[in-house]
Parts: structure tokens; sequence; C-alpha cells
């Protein structure tokens, strides 16, 4: 028999891992099973030891294989993050990000949080001389261990200097594999970014559309030889059954549109932003199945997929490509190196958790609702917002506040009346900004009734206010709620042609919850941050005392 009869025929494909997350947003310790946030149709998800360790377990499994690896996240790794991380400017994560293996993420909203300097230290490491936690942030806390920066890629090929038309970071990473081959990851930021974070975090920068800009990148990429293409999207899509994690029914949303016309040559998309979980195949413009994959939030769940690749073309065949979308789940050994990092950080953090900002004269101020929707703690928050003076813009100071219901996570509770930021920051964790902007008479009454109609018609989400009072009435038909003539702003009658200035949340102001009515307002100036309006109210008005919850009032 001759030697050529029984070599082995080479392999046409090369099978490589592709593991994926996105929007974990600094959620380093687990969050509550019985909450949203801490479970995947009821199996308790997330923290970042076990979502560690889940990563190992994978990379072993495909290394058993013969396959080799490579890990990516589609932006908000960082930003709207709990205590723990955002004390730090989230330089916690981002070692976590590290200690777990991430090789490339592109750039999300949240990212931009603290602004794009902040966004490049992130990236390159060094330290920020804030006050050594006097502003309940503490930059390097560690005097023998300086920040390093981030030892993955982080890339957005649609953010550039406005002066030099430079990206504010790469575009795309290039990653090596066996037997010659090479994928190229194009990160790509919400186009819309520049809506929904403070202006100055993102001043001298534009930010382009997602299509057009990886669409010109192909033929560039091409021209190196590279033929697989994947992009790391921060933006998404709506499946029409949430709990479908492993699966894509009636997805809505951008990704769609996005998915459809994003060249052909691109082989798979890793989404984010929209917080949901789906593994979907969309056509592309040449009417070709193409996998579109999203890891819901706070890492619950990571993707994995199995690229394969033809040895000859270079490309991705997509017929034999995978993708399964897996819980991390808490029955795992926690990974000790990310432990170790938790524990140093719960010990920094304390000092600032435990800073005692204000007393309450009451046990705690609940959020629990009377007959009328209102709430002591709902009152609370509102007239923090209202008294902010970092929305304050053009000598335009808001009259009327408004706070959603959902975003007050907790009772404020206290210590024998003591309150402290740890306290505070229970009640509003998200690091939401607040946003003043004009709106008319016309344009208030039309957000009240959308309190009780549309996709808020079932849960009565009634808005928290300070500076407006009025009267709903429950028996009457939805968009006619709100009982004529009984709006009053600052005690006087609402006008419908008058204009007056408001201040909300971010979340708000971008239409969440189902009010719509806040996306027609114009004039917005985005402020500090809620928590430390929150903060520095309770320390203004030391003892606090809850009001009379007589804002809101039901009758006919």
């Amino acid at each position: 028999m001759t030697q050529a009869a029984t070599a082995k025929p080479k392999p046409t494909h090369t099978q490589i891992q592709l593991l994926a997350l996105n929007d974990f947003h600094g959620n380093l310790a687990p969050n509550p099973a019985t909450s949203s946030s801490g479970n995947v149709n009821g199996t308790p998800a997330g923290g970042a030891e076990y979502l560690a360790t889940h990563l190992r377990q994978l990379r072993a499994g495909a290394e058993a294989q013969g396959q080799e690896s490579v890990t990516v996240a589609a932006g908000d790794l960082i930003g709207a993050s709990p205590l723990l991380s955002a004390a730090f400017h989230d330089e916690p994560t981002i070692e976590a990000m590290n200690a777990m293996g991430l090789d490339a993420a592109s750039v999300g909203n949240h990212e931009f949080d603290e602004g794009w300097h902040e966004l490049l230290r992130m990236q390159t490491g060094g330290c920020l001389n804030d006050g050594d936690g006097q502003n309940n942030q503490n930059s390097c806390p560690d005097p023998k261990a300086k920040f390093k920066g981030a030892k993955f890629d982080y890339l957005s090929a649609n953010v550039f200097f406005e002066n030099t038309q430079r990206t504010l970071l790469d575009p795309y990473t290039v990653k090596k594999f066996k037997n010659g081959q090479k994928i190229a990851f194009i990160g790509m930021t919400l186009e819309d970014t520049p809506n929904i974070v403070t202006k100055a975090g993102v001043e001298g920068l534009s930010f382009t559309d997602e299509v057009a800009t990886a669409n010109a990148l192909v033929p560039k990429l091409r021209k190196q030889g590279i033929e697989s293409i994947v992009v790391l999207l921060h933006e998404g899509g709506l499946p029409s059954d949430p709990r479908a994690f492993n699966s894509c029914p009636g997805i809505s949303g951008p990704i769609t549109e996005i998915a459809k016309n994003l060249d052909p040559a691109i082989d798979a998309i890793v989404s984010g932003h929209t917080h949901q979980a789906y593994n979907c195949s969309i056509n592309d413009p040449a009417g070709k199945p193409r996998l579109v994959t999203s890891a819901s939030s706070f890492g619950k769940v990571v993707t994995e997929v199995r690229l394969s690749i033809d040895n000859k073309t270079k490309d991705v065949d997509r017929l034999n490509t995978l993708a399964n979308n897996r819980i991390v789940t808490q029955d795992v050994p926690k990974d000790p190196a990310i432990s170790k990092l938790i524990t140093k950080y719960q010990t920094f953090v304390a000092p600032i958790q435990n800073k005692v900002i204000g007393h309450i004269t009451t046990p705690s101020v609940v959020r629990t609702p009377d007959d009328s929707q209102e709430s002591p703690l709902g009152n609370l928050i509102a007239d923090a917002q209202l008294a902010d003076p970092s929305t304050v813009t053009d000598g335009k100071t808001p009259v009327v506040a408004f706070m959603n219901p959902g975003g007050i996570r907790a009772d404020l509770a206290s210590d024998s009346g003591a309150v402290t930021f740890g306290h505070a920051f229970t009640v509003q964790p998200f690091n939401n900004y607040l946003v003043s902007m004009d709106m008319t008479g016309t344009q208030l009454k039309a957000l009240l009734e959308q309190q009780f109609s549309g996709p808020n018609q079932a849960a009565n989400k009634v808005l928290q206010v300070a500076g407006i009072t009025y009267t709903w009435n429950p028996a009457a038909a939805p968009g006619s709620k709100v009982v004529a003539g009984s709006i009053k702003i600052a005690g006087q009658p609402l006008v419908d042609g008058t204009t007056y200035r408001i201040v909300t949340n971010n979340f708000l102001s971008d239409g969440g919850d189902g009010f719509p009515a806040f996306t027609t307002a114009t004039n917005k100036f985005f402020g500090g941050l809620d928590i430390d309006a929150f903060s520095s109210y309770l320390t203004a008005h030391d003892p606090y005392t809850p009001v009379a919850t007589d804002r809101i009032s039901i009758g006919s």
C-alpha cells in the first residue's frame, strides 16, 4: 500500500468556537433570582464568578474537539452598573472581562456615560484623581494596583472625530486561527448614541449609519484576503416571546432592517442593546439566511457559535454554522480569580456604601402606592429631580418632574434613621441621567393619558410627580381618564398652548415604559445622574420626613 493511499484527507472546513455576550452593565455579583435581572425563565442566572466558569468550560469543550475559540461582546459592558462596579468608574468590570479572556467588544452607548475621554481610559488604563471616594467614586482604590485598562480590543467603526474623520477607536480587529484562517470583527456603536447620553460626553464626535459604515469596510477587508466577517453590533431586536431565548419568534425592531441591508459578505451579526436573548436566521440582501444572535443582559446568557469556515474559500459556510444560547446557571463552581476580585472591591466599596448621607424620621420611605398610585418614595424622588440644579440651562428651571415607578427598585431603608449612600443606590441603581425639556400643555395632557392607555392600560403605570397635581377617574375610558380642568402646575391651571420646562430621567425621555409623549419634547438638556440628585436632596433636607401623597387624586 502506498503512502499516498494511507494519508488522511485534508479537512475541508475549520471549526471555530465563538462565545458572545452583551449588556453586562457591570453586574459582577449575581442579582436576586427573584428579580427579572437574576433569572432566565425561572432559572437563577448570571454573576461574574459563574460566567467565567461557564466560559472556561465551553472553551475546554471546544478544545477537546480540536477547535480554537474566540470571545466577543456587543457593547454596554459598563455603565448603568451596580455600586460595586460604578463606585470605581467600572474599573472592576474591565478587570473581570480581562480575567475572563474577552478578546474584542463593540462600544455601546453606555460606554459613553462618563464621556469619550473616560472610554479611552477604559482601553488604555491609568487613574483618575477623583478625591479618593469623596464623591462616591474612587478610581484605583488600591494604591499597589493601578488600573491597566482593557486587554481586549474596544471597537467602534462608526464613531469619528469630527475634525479629523479618524475613528475614536479601532474599527475592527482580525483574529488569526489555524489552517491560515482569519476572521474580522467589526465593532458598531448605536448610531443614536448622541441622543441618549450627555452631550458633553460625545462632544466633537460624529456617529454614522451602522449599515453604511460596515458595508464600506467589506471591500477593505477582502483586499486583505479576509472572507470571514462578523459584526458586533450594539443595536437589537424584540422577539414576540422573550421567554423563547434560543429561537426567534416574531423578531422586530431595528435589527431586522439592519440585518436585511448589511452586505452579504458579512457572515454573522452578534447584537445587543435591547437586553433580549434570541437566536435568529434573517435573510441578507441576497436572500440567503444569516445568523443574528443576542445574549440577554447582565451575564445571564452566553451565545456559543460554531463557525464553520471553508478551507478553500476562507469564507464561513453558513449552512454548517450553528448557534446555541446557553443559560449561565449557578450550579457550577465559582471562578476563584473572579471571587477574589469581587471580595477585594466589596472591601473597597464599604466606606462609600456605608457613608451616611442623611436621616429619615420614619424607619423607611416606602414605594407602596395609595389608591391613586402615588407613593411617598415616588414623591421624594420627584422632588429631588425637581430640585437638582444640573438640569437648569439658559436660565430655564424645570417646574415639573416625572419619575417612572418601575425605576424605584426598593423602599428607602435606614439604619435607625440613618440613610447611607448604599441605601439610596439600592433605590435608584440605574445611573440614569436627568434630562430637562420643553413640553406644551397639550403634550403634558397626552403624557398623563398615556399612563392609562396603550401598553400601560393594564398596568396603570402612574408616574410619580412633583410640581403638578391632577385627578383621574378609573371608571373613565382610556384616553379620557384625566379629569378635565383638574391639572395644575404650581397651583395654576394647565394651559394647552403654554410651554413648560419639565425634568425626567433619560429612560423616560426616550419614550421608555410606553410614554412616547416624552419623545415629542424639545430643547432637551442632559444634566447629572439621578442617584446624585437623590443623594444631594437627602443631605440638603436632613432629616427628611415623608410628605403627604396629595398630588394625584381619584375622582370624577
